[in-house]
């Protein structure tokens, strides 16, 4: 692993929390123009999640086949296995009518629902383009000119807490689609992107507004980046809570949950892997982010866990990249078995289209 992503992962390490905080089935709406958030409790967001997809009611109400929601995982450069696991899926005919996204997964599941094509998604992989917009200036250089970044506090200056803004990518983010695809609302699948709310300390899963800022606001890394006020909120990076958003993916009442986990598996390693710098700091995230992820992967109908394993987190490397779609590839392909067994059990035997085919 670089020393960048050395670097990376210790921030993360300090700010993630497996135990502190649970999961809440909880809705909110952001605003671009930054007018207060509309938000909902845990007891009417199944309501607020029927309302904002009240659009599709007719299509659900005549559909013969189950409904399939997808659930993507954060995981930085790793998240392109989430397009070969897209790729598989949708060649194969697999339905997804509505995809929810934490992190990494809500940018490549947010810009795949407002119809960004996969061979260009993997592009942006591929070239470095996505991770180079999303860290500016390299992690190193960010972090050694960090004490002259402090300095506009002594003249009353008082910026939130974060090494990078951010703003830059949410405006390549929304120049990525066009203009009629920038509404959450109206995407051509409907799209949840969950967040962590700093004020309150709950999660939500954004449903309406700016598409741009639900996606920097749920990849808003904690320490890493700045966090994202809607409103009068505050979001950061959903994965401190839910990395792979089964709960809320759940909120959207499908028949059927695609999980894809992005994480590094956890197993054994020897003792001298730890003598290596930022070594114990890899690890500690890894333990976390498998604690926290557990009980949501147990929760979904099927689980991809493609191996992703040594790809760095804020890798721009290609054959990093490309690793990570081919894993993709290979988990869904060993998926699509039980995936046809789970459709069959609602009589579906051949290829269907998916939502965005129908609409």
């Amino acid at each position: 692993m670089r020393t960048r992503d050395h670097l990376f992962v210790s921030i993360l390490s300090l700010c993630l929390s497996a135990s502190s905080l649970t999961p809440a089935a909880l809705a909110a709406e952001p605003s671009e123009t930054g007018n207060a958030a509309k938000m909902e409790s845990a007891g009417t967001v199944e309501n607020a999640a029927v309302s904002a997809t009240s659009p599709q009611a007719p299509a659900v109400q005549t559909m013969k086949r189950p409904r399939v929601a997808l659930a993507l995982g954060g995981g930085g450069t790793r998240g392109a296995a989430h397009v070969g696991v897209l790729k598989v899926l949708t060649e194969a005919g697999i339905p997804i009518d509505c995809i929810v996204g934490t992190s990494m997964g809500a940018i490549v599941g947010g810009l795949y629902s407002a119809g960004v094509p996969l061979d260009d998604l993997m592009t942006r992989f591929e070239d470095g383009r996505l991770m180079k917009t999303f860290m500016t200036v390299p992690l190193s250089v960010r972090v050694v000119v960090a004490p002259i970044m402090v300095l506009p506090r002594a003249f009353g200056h008082h910026p939130y807490d974060g090494l990078y803004k951010g703003n830059k990518f949410r405006k390549y983010l929304n120049n990525s689609v066009s203009e009629y695809e920038r509404k959450i609302e109206e995407l051509k699948i409907p799209f949840r992107a969950v967040v962590l709310n700093l004020v309150d300390g709950k999660p939500y899963a954004l449903s309406e507004g700016n598409l741009g800022y639900a996606l920097q606001a749920s990849s808003a890394v904690p320490g890493l980046r700045k966090p994202v006020q809607i409103g009068d909120n505050l979001y950061v990076d959903g994965g401190v809570v839910a990395n792979v958003p089964v709960s809320f993916a759940k909120e959207l009442n499908p028949d059927i949950i695609i999980a894809v986990d992005v994480d590094e598996r956890f197993d054994k390693v020897p003792l001298k892997t730890f003598t290596k710098i930022g070594s114990v700091s890899e690890r500690v995230v890894t333990l976390q982010l498998a604690n926290i992820d557990k009980q949501q992967c147990k929760d979904a109908d099927i689980l991809i866990h493609p191996n992703v394993d040594g790809i760095g987190l804020i890798s721009t490397s290609k054959k990093e990249a490309r690793q990570a779609l081919e894993a993709g590839q290979k988990a869904a392909q060993e998926a699509l078995p039980a995936i046809k067994a789970k459709l069959a059990e609602f009589g579906i035997t051949a290829a269907v289209p998916s939502a965005n085919e129908t609409k």
